[in-house]
C-alpha cells in the first residue's frame, strides 16, 4: 500500500520515517480510509515495543504518516542472514511483542494486528524490539463496524495467518498470538511451519495438519520454550494462552528457569492436554511419577550412588513391577560382573551394566541362559542436553566426544556441587544409526561419575518424557565403562547426575564432568 521514506523534520531537526500511500491508490477511497484509519489506530497506543506516529498528513492528494525512524533491521532481514536465531534473543521477540499485542487487544478500541510477521517486526542495533504496520489491523468495537476489507478475502500473510483467518471465522487476540507462535517457530527451527506450492495451499496447511514439533528439529531447547510455542500453535485458540500478558508471564517463568513438567499440561497434537500413559493426565497440581532418586540433604549435596542401585516401583500400571537382581560372574582377561534387571515388559532383561576398566567381550546371556541378540549399529550423531538451563552446554565442543581422542573431551561448566545444584544433570543426546541392541562404551576425563541412560524412538527436550532410565551407572574411580543395552532406542540421553572435581575450574565452582569418548556397537563374543 505505501512507500516508506527516510527523510528529516526541519522544524524539530529530527531524522524520521514518512509512509506515504502509494500513487495508484491515492483516488481509492477504500485504501485511503485505511490508511488513516492505521494513524488514529496506532495513535492511541501508547507502548514502547510499539512503533509510534508523530502526524498524519495530506500533500498533494497523497497520503502521509510520519513516524519515528527505527534503526537497525526487521526480523524477516535478520531470518534470511542467520536462517535461525538464539533461544534468547527469541524470548526477547516473544516477550516484546506479545506486550505489544496485549496493548493493542486492551486498548480503548481493542485492536487485532492480523499481519504479526518478520517483516513486521524491527529489532535496533541495541535489540530492542517494536512491532509495525497496523495498516490491516481489525477494531473489534467500532461505531459503524466496517472492517473496510472484503468478507472474501483472507487479511494477513499466508505464511504467518492463524486457522481461524483461514476459515474466516471471527477473531480475537489469541488469532495474533498463532501467528506471533509462527514467528518464533521460524526463528528456532530456521523455517516457518507450513509451505505449499501456492499461498492458498499454504494457508490450508495449517488446518489439515500440525506442525512438526520443534522439539524433534531442535531437541535441546529449553522444554518450556518448546512448551511456549506449542501452546501458541494449537489450533484451537482455547488452548493457546489467553493473552499477551499471559506469554510475557511464561517468557519470565522460562527466563528464571521455573519451568517444570506441572508448570502447564502438555498437549497432544490437536493442542488439547492429553494423558501421560505412565502416569495419568498431567495439568496444574498434577505430578508425574519419576525415578526415585536419593533425597537432598539440606546441604544441597547427596549421598553417593552405587551402580547397584534397587529399582523403585513403578506406579503408572495397577499392576506392581518387581525389579529382581541377578549378579553373574563374566570373564575375559578380568572379572566382570553385570546387573541384568528385569524390569522390561515382556520379561526379558532391561539392561546389563558392566563397569570394569573398559574390558569388554563376555558373551551376555538372558537369566535363563539365552544369548542376548546384538544388532549392529553406531554414533551417528551427538547433541548437549542442559534442560534446565539454556538447553545446551558447550554444543560446539560435543563432536569431541567422537573424535577417536580419548585426551579431548566434551565437558560441562563448572558448578558448586557435584550434583549440578537445582539442575540435577546436563548430559549428551547420542543418535545412532539405528534403534539396535549392543554395547555402550563410554569414557570419562575424571571420576567418580554417575550417570543416568534413558533411550527413545525420538529425542525429547524434557527429561521427564524420556521416560524411567534403562540403566542407571556409578563408577568406582574409573574412567570406563562399559554398558550393554538389550532394549536400546534409536536415541540415548547419557545424563551425567554426578561429576568429579577439576582443576580447570574456580574454587567457587569447583566440579565438572563430560565424556571423553563415546562408541556403540555389537557386543564381542
Amino acid at each position: 500500500m505505501a512507500e516508506v521514506w527516510l527523510a528529516t523534520d526541519l522544524f524539530l531537526d529530527r531524522v524520521v520515517a514518512v509512509k506515504v500511500l502509494k500513487q495508484q491508490l491515492a483516488s481509492d477511497p477504500t485504501a485511503i480510509e485505511r490508511f488513516r484509519r492505521e494513524a488514529r489506530i496506532v495513535a492511541q497506543l501508547e507502548h514502547p515495543n510499539i512503533v509510534s506516529i508523530y502526524d498524519s498528513v495530506e500533500h498533494d492528494g497523497r497520503q502521509a504518516v510520519v513516524m519515528p525512524f527505527v534503526p537497525g533491521k526487521s526480523l524477516r532481514d535478520l531470518l534470511d542472514e542467520k536462517k535461525h536465531l538464539s533461544p534468547e534473543q527469541t524470548l526477547n521477540i516473544a516477550a516484546s511483542v506479545a506486550g505489544a499485542l496485549d496493548a493493542a487487544h486492551n486498548a480503548k478500541e481493542p485492536i487485532i494486528h492480523r499481519d504479526v510477521k518478520p517483516a513486521n517486526i524491527l529489532i535496533t542495533p541495541d535489540n530492542h524490539v517494536l512491532l509495525t504496520d497496523f495498516g490491516i489491523a481489525k477494531v473489534l468495537t467500532t461505531n459503524t463496524g466496517q472492517d473496510l476489507t472484503s468478507e472474501n478475502i483472507m487479511m494477513g500473510t499466508a505464511k504467518y495467518l492463524s486457522p481461524e483467518q483461514v476459515r474466516g471465522h471471527e477473531l480475537d487476540g489469541r488469532a495474533d498470538l498463532y501467528s506471533l507462535g509462527l514467528v518464533l517457530y521460524e526463528c528456532l527451527a530456521g523455517k516457518v511451519p507450513f509451505k505449499g506450492n501456492t499461498d492458498a495451499e499454504t494457508a490450508l496447511a495449517r488446518i489439515q495438519r500440525d506442525p512438526t514439533p520443534l522439539g524433534k528439529l531442535r531437541p535441546q531447547l529449553h522444554p518450556g520454550l518448546l512448551h511456549l510455542v506449542k501452546r501458541l500453535l494449537a489450533r484451537d485458540p482455547a488452548n493457546r494462552p489467553a493473552s499477551g500478558a499471559e506469554v510475557v508471564s511464561m517468557v519470565e517463568q522460562i527466563r528464571n528457569n521455573e519451568f517444570t513438567s506441572t508448570t502447564w499440561p502438555r498437549l497432544d497434537s490437536s493442542g488439547a492436554p492429553r494423558p501421560d500413559t505412565r502416569g495419568g493426565s498431567h495439568g496444574p497440581g498434577t505430578t508425574r511419577p519419576t525415578t526415585d532418586r536419593s533425597p537432598t540433604p539440606p546441604n544441597g549435596t547427596r549421598p553417593r550412588q552405587t551402580t547397584n542401585r534397587q529399582l523403585q516401583q513403578r506406579r503408572s500400571t495397577p499392576t506392581l513391577i518387581i525389579a529382581g537382581l541377578l549378579v553373574a560372574a563374566l570373564a575375559l582377561g578380568g572379572v566382570l560382573w553385570a546387573t541384568l534387571r528385569n524390569g522390561s515388559k515382556d520379561g526379558s532383561p532391561e539392561n546389563t551394566a558392566i563397569t570394569s576398566n573398559g574390558q569388554t567381550g563376555a558373551t551376555i546371556t538372558t537369566p535363563d541362559g539365552q544369548p542376548v541378540p546384538f544388532t549392529d549399529s553406531k554414533v551417528t550423531a551427538l547433541t548437549s542436553f542442559d534442560p534446565k538451563g539454556d538447553g545446551t552446554e558447550n554444543e560446539t565442543k560435543v563432536r569431541l566426544a567422537r573424535d577417536g581422542k580419548t585426551g579431548t573431551a566434551w565437558v560441562t561448566s563448572c558448578y558448586q556441587n557435584q550434583y549440578f545444584g537445582a539442575k540435577q544433570g546436563v548430559g549428551l543426546i547420542v543418535k545412532l544409526s539405528g534403534a539396535a541392541q549392543g554395547l555402550l562404551s563410554l569414557t570419562f576425563p575424571s571420576s567418580p561419575w554417575n550417570v543416568d541412560i534413558y533411550a527413545s524412538s525420538s529425542p525429547a527436550a524434557n527429561l521427564e518424557d524420556w521416560g524411567s532410565p534403562i540403566s542407571q551407572n556409578a563408577s568406582q574411580k574409573t574412567n570406563k565403562a562399559s554398558i550393554v543395552l538389550n532394549q536400546p532406542g534409536h536415541y540415548l540421553l547419557l545424563m551425567l547426575r554426578e561429576v568429579a572435581r577439576d582443576k580447570g575450574c574456580s574454587s567457587a565452582n569447583p566440579f565438572r564432568g563430560g565424556f571423553s569418548e563415546i562408541s556403540f556397537g555389537p557386543a564381542q563374543g
